[in-house]
């Protein structure tokens, strides 16, 4: 999913004058990006003059960092390091049952494409 770097946007609305499914609006002269209605197309990645329109690749780090969070302040909920250690167990199989679907669901997405 593209994403819009605020520090990098000018507010120059090419972006949104380009993308085909209206998907991004100026709002304190700053692109955004609906998730919900974009097509990911890619256009308005390409079409940026000022390269503020990013990879969603590059938040990598932060996704993991806010998992991390999140296990934090869910191992807050309890007082033994055995519970914690099993909260950790489990979010381990949290994560591995998303790594499983994300799998899955890109070989289904090469089947696809394989039978266009």
């Amino acid at each position: 999913m593209p994403w819009v770097s605020e520090e990098m946007c000018v507010g120059c609305g090419v972006c949104v004058e380009e993308c085909p499914a209206g998907a991004i609006a100026l709002a304190d002269e700053i692109a955004r990006i609906d998730e919900e209605e974009c097509i990911r197309c890619g256009r308005c990645h390409d079409i940026c003059p000022e390269e503020a329109v990013r990879h969603d690749s590059e938040r990598v780090p932060q996704e993991i960092e806010a998992n991390l969070d999140w296990t934090r302040r869910l191992m807050e909920h309890f007082d033994t390091a055995q519970e914690k250690r099993e909260l950790i167990d489990r979010m381990k199989r949290y994560f591995a049952k998303e790594k499983k679907v994300a799998e899955q669901t890109i070989d289904q997405l090469d089947s696809m494409s394989g039978r266009l």
